[in-house]
């Protein structure tokens, strides 16, 4: 079985390590420690939490057929006849997308907007381990 430690569950789930160890105080997480007395949560527990929060979810942003939604800025857009290439900071993801010249402007994307990338593809690789 998979335990990860509260700074892994957090940095996954992309909120503070108080969070996880308030959900374990809660109940809603169970942790245990491991060989070097550190606390941990069984990945299971935690897959777990997760879908029960997007079963529950009220407002229906899991309702879609594109789930991934990167929350971000804009850093960069680069504008070159009828295309335009525009980057996004999401945390510690770097999302390029390549659009009509037209919808980025209509969408009036420029450096230091906020924007959010939502992903849709027919091929994903996952690589198993540690995120990097």
């Amino acid at each position: 079985m998979t335990n990860l430690r509260v700074s892994d569950v957090a940095a996954l789930l992309r909120v503070s390590d108080d969070t996880v160890r308030r959900w374990i105080d809660q109940g809603r997480l169970t942790a245990g420690r491991d060989d070097a007395g550190r606390m941990v949560v069984p990945g299971a527990e935690v897959a777990a939490m997760v879908r029960r929060q997007r079963d529950d979810d009220a407002d229906g942003t899991w309702r879609q057929s594109a789930r991934n939604r990167f929350d971000g800025i804009v850093t960069e857009v680069l504008r070159d006849g009828l295309m335009a290439q525009v980057e996004i900071q999401a945390g510690p993801f770097r999302v390029v997308s390549l659009m009509t010249r037209e919808a980025a402007d209509e969408l009036h994307l420029e450096a230091g907007a906020p924007a959010t990338a939502v992903v849709k593809a027919t091929t994903v690789i996952v690589q198993a381990g540690g995120h990097q």
